[in-house]
């Protein structure tokens, strides 16, 4: 439930930075962080080079920063190592006579890799806050995106959005919702740098965890799209993770990661994780309030959006198989 903020620290003090934005200007406020910690490294890189250049220090301190310098930060092993070379730096640092190191001393703790998430639901990321999203996709910045996806305005009262699948029922969408859900992953997918993923943690928790960890190492924009069960879908919520397995089961939600990584490799960027479908998505409809009330109002039509929920279902599938084995990512054409 946001904006809740469920973070903590660690033993040694330090954990999450968390800000809240307005609703519509999540991924911007993200990006603005990025470009602030971006710029504060290179300020930060600009110091360290004239200290090892010009400045009077120990030769300890101009070894350790060329280290510092050229450390790698792809895991959180390597992120504590770079945060222990940190603290004694900063120890050293106070030996320093010169300006610049009195400076450097000052901003050394941007060495450490930061980490920017933006968190939001999909009345956000579909809808009022889509322009910025994607602005911000498109920028090429190490930014993180995680879609807690409600397929529905949980905070603001149950209303439709984009995200709102075919014939369920909203606020706004009454008679149930005629059109079906904007595939807001395959609209990331098609800058082809963009790492992009579809999770459901009661479905496949382990294919949720490596989304997160090639999200979080993947040095660009990633946008992680996670199935997220709510008390507007009209469901016993004691049983959430039971109907993210049906979701999955079904092909209501499919699981995949598509990572520009492994296109670099030789290798289909995109992996589908998700089995074919085995559960009749009709099963799925029934067991939640959000569809099975249209079923009980205006059976007739329910009936006939419910056929065209199996009918996307299975198409979205065929796409999504088809992306995970053809060739269609290499780079075949001749050139001018």
């Amino acid at each position: 439930n946001l904006p809740t903020t469920p973070y903590c620290t660690r033993k040694d003090g330090r954990g999450p930075a968390w800000v809240n934005s307005l609703f519509e200007d999540n991924a911007e406020a993200a990006f603005g962080a990025r470009l602030s910690v971006d710029n504060q490294l290179k300020y930060a890189n600009q110091l360290a080079r004239q200290v090892i250049d010009r400045e009077s220090c120990d030769a300890k301190v101009k070894e350790l920063l060329k280290e510092i310098l050229n450390s790698k930060q792809t895991n959180q092993e390597e992120i504590e190592a770079q945060r222990r070379r940190v603290e004694t730096l900063k120890m050293l640092l106070k030996e320093c006579k010169g300006p610049n190191g009195r400076l450097l001393d000052a901003v050394a703790d941007v060495f450490i890799k930061k980490s920017v998430w933006a968190v939001g639901g999909d009345g956000w990321a579909y809808d009022i806050g889509y322009g910025g999203l994607d602005h911000v996709l498109a920028q090429c910045e190490n930014v993180n995106i995680l879609v807690l996806d409600t397929e529905v305005y949980s905070n603001t009262g149950g209303q439709s959005s984009k995200s709102t699948p075919i014939g369920a029922v909203a606020k706004f969408a009454a008679a149930g919702k005629s059109t079906k859900k904007k595939d807001l992953a395959l609209m990331a997918m098609s800058y082809g740098y963009v790492y992009v993923a579809k999770v459901a943690l009661g479905a496949d928790p382990q294919q949720a965890i490596r989304a997160f960890l090639e999200a979080e190492a993947y040095d660009g924009p990633s946008i992680i799209i996670a199935y997220s069960h709510c008390i507007a879908h009209g469901i016993d919520m004691s049983k959430g993770m039971e109907e993210q397995k049906k979701a999955v089961a079904s092909g209501h939600w499919i699981l995949f990661r598509y990572n520009p990584l492994l296109k670099e490799k030789g290798e289909n960027p995109l992996q589908l994780d998700s089995k074919e479908p085995t559960l009749p998505i009709e099963e799925y409809l029934s067991g939640e309030n959000r569809f099975r009330i249209l079923m009980k109002t205006a059976p007739e039509r329910a009936k006939e959006l419910a056929s065209e929920a199996k009918a996307y279902a299975a198409e979205q599938w065929r796409f999504y198989k088809y992306l995970s084995e053809g060739s269609w990512w290499k780079n075949e054409g001749k050139t001018a």
